[in-house]
């Protein structure tokens, strides 16, 4: 849920991540560790840190070798420097966006965290589980806090191991396999020229530059501009980046557990910088609504032996369990209605919070299919830790395919959609869905038919994504923004469809919606209606079409507001956002218009759709 990252190059002059090549400019960790935070903004917004250990003959009201911290409450991306004396010479900086858990927003609560005595500095991403054992633990032993996190205890743990004799690799060791929970923490120390790392279920990544340097980040974006050559930490793992002389840095990696030496391949990635850039759109969720039209090709164009494989693996299981958390768990609902329409075949569907009760019905003989974005999300890597304790078999559809999630998976679906730094998913959660909708039809045996359907689509996408669809759906917008409620109703392939469109607009507008059953309505959810009520109604043209607009004339006798998203206009239609024909495809093609308005809602509204309040990109905290 934050952001971390890390830098430490070469201390003399040369060529750096800055582009200074041998014209006298020794490197400033700090400002290179500004640049990378506000890249990893999307995972954490609250507050904000620095933390740069200066070289001796160091800049203005600091001492030589001093660990200077800048941090505060706030959006780094506003920040447009730093303070003069985070600017000295420095090769060796940490810093961390914050996503609050434990504690307010404050000053204090903001990272990087400190040990008594200043001279250890850490960051972290996660919770601490054992965090209040420890604390009462470290303050019997006379250690006071500063802040209200869970964070802080771990330097005071390093600088009571290091008290008692250990140096500082061996306490970080230590301290490290007391702690319990999912977690990343990065450490450095004042008397050191090192950058300690380590991960237990949250993302830690591990760059590696052409000149002697390296970068620690939470997601590959942070440093794409440097390098593209990549190393992962696995659950368990710490790596030492470690600068003996002047001129380049060295990385080493270990077990936690056993302290034994690990040897990691360096994997180069094919990501382009400017697909992590806004461009010239004046928001991610806006750029990455429009790249639907590239995103869901790469999708359809998925290697088919990869797509047959899995589909065998469905046939094969004695049970198949799709798995999703948010929108994610939408999607994998829709998965649900695609096997059981296209494919004739009962699959089941949880969402990775509430999975615990299906580890009775696990055998080695059963198959979970995991659906997510990051590859990353808690909840949804315990229900695949809890499926392969029982011996099933894991399938991961993600977008980042060397992430977490996919590395414990026996076959891995990359959804190939870029980078996608808006809170709120967009192009990722319709190539999950194209993704399901190739399996079903391969389940079925006619593949081809579903790669026809989705190229259809993929082409009616391109022509509807344009300004002047997109200047009717701002119209809308601006009718119903001052809305306190809106319903979504849909049914069969569209229901969920309908929870997933109520998603997208309590993310970005914080407007009050919910998704419902077309033929739930009466059952309670009717009495939430009066006048003026916006209420959307999927209606494609298929056989639910006439009981949807039904469900619709009911909504409108209470006073509703109708928004219809149908391929027709229909006569209890207020407003009509039309959507192409297309069959199984139709939830594709109507949560696209649904994305937009929420997007146009949270611009009028003066929200930030990038970073909604309260939320963060990747859900790594349970």
């Amino acid at each position: 849920m934050c952001g971390i990252f890390a830098y430490i190059g070469p201390t003399e002059n040369g060529q750096t991540s800055q582009g200074q090549a041998g014209q006298g400019q020794p490197p400033k960790a700090a400002a290179i560790v500004l640049k990378g935070l506000k890249k990893l903004e999307y995972r954490g917004y609250d507050s904000w840190g620095i933390a740069a250990k200066l070289k001796n003959g160091a800049s203005r009201g600091a001492e030589a070798g001093e660990i200077v911290i800048e941090k505060h409450v706030g959006k780094i991306s506003e920040v447009e420097k730093l303070e003069d004396k985070m600017l000295g010479e420095s090769s060796l900086a940490i810093g961390h966006s914050r996503w609050a858990t434990h504690g307010g927003v404050t000053n204090y609560n903001a990272h990087p965290h400190t040990s008594e005595d200043g001279r250890v500095v850490v960051v972290h991403n996660g919770i601490f589980e054992n965090f209040l054992e420890l604390k009462e633990d470290l303050i019997a032993k006379g250690h006071q806090f500063r802040s209200e996190t869970d964070t802080e205890i771990f330097a005071h743990l390093i600088e009571e191991k290091m008290h008692a004799g250990l140096n500082f690799l061996a306490a970080f060791k230590a301290s490290c396999k007391m702690l319990t929970g999912r977690y990343a923490v990065v450490a450095i120390h004042r008397d050191e020229n090192m950058i300690l790392a380590a991960r237990r279920g949250s993302p830690l990544i591990v760059g590696k530059g052409q000149n002697g340097e390296y970068f620690v980040a939470s997601d590959v974006p942070a440093f794409l501009e440097y390098t593209k050559d990549i190393m992962y930490l696995d659950d368990n793992q710490m790596v030492v980046l470690d600068r003996e002389g002047a001129s380049a840095a060295s990385a080493a990696f270990f077990n936690l557990e056993t302290d034994e030496k690990i040897e990691k391949r360096v994997i180069s990635i094919d990501w382009k910088e400017e697909m992590a850039e806004k461009g010239a759109y004046p928001h991610f969720m806006i750029k990455e609504i429009m790249e639907q039209k590239e995103s869901l090709a790469r999708a359809i164009n998925t290697d088919e032996a990869l797509i047959q494989k899995a589909a065998q693996m469905i046939k094969s299981a004695y049970g198949t369990t799709l798995v999703g958390c948010g929108t994610a768990g939408k999607v994998a609902m829709m998965g649900e209605y695609f096997f059981a329409e296209i494919a004739k075949k009962h699959v089941n569907t949880k969402f990775g919070s509430e999975f615990k009760s299906a580890r009775h019905f696990l055998t080695d003989r059963s198959l979970v299919i995991a659906v997510s974005q990051s590859g990353e999300t808690a909840d949804t890597l315990e229900a695949l830790e809890t499926a392969k304790a029982r011996g099933a078999k894991i399938i991961s559809i993600v977008n980042v395919e060397t992430s977490t999630m996919a590395r414990i998976s026996d076959l891995v679906i990359p959804l190939k959609a870029g980078p996608e730094k808006a809170v709120a998913s967009t192009k990722a959660t319709t190539s999950q869905i194209a993704i399901l909708i190739l399996l079903a039809y391969a389940v079925s045996g006619d593949l081809n038919e579903g790669k026809r359907m989705l190229v259809e689509v993929d082409g009616k996408l391109n022509d509807m994504l344009n300004p002047r669809y997109e200047k009717h759906i701002e119209g809308i917008a601006e009718q119903i923004k001052n809305a306190q409620d809106i319903i979504i109703i849909g049914r069969d392939l569209n229901y969920p469809v309908a929870l997933e469109s109520a998603i997208k607009l309590q993310e970005v507008s914080y407007i009050h919606a919910e998704g419902f059953a077309g033929g739930e309505l009466k059952h309670g959810p009717i009495a939430l209606v009066s006048e003026g009520t916006p209420c959307i109604v999927i209606a494609p043209n298929d056989e639910f079409k006439a009981e949807i607009l039904g469900n619709a004339m009911e909504l409108k006798a209470r006073g509703a507001k109708i928004i219809g998203v149908s391929p027709e206009n229909a006569a209890v239609f207020d407003i009509w956002i039309r959507v192409p024909m297309n069959g199984y495809a139709s939830p594709i093609m109507n949560l696209i218009p649904i994305q937009m308005l929420a997007y146009k809602l949270a611009v009028i509204r003066e929200n930030n759709p990038d970073m909604p309040r309260n939320l963060a990109k990747s859900v790594t905290v349970k």
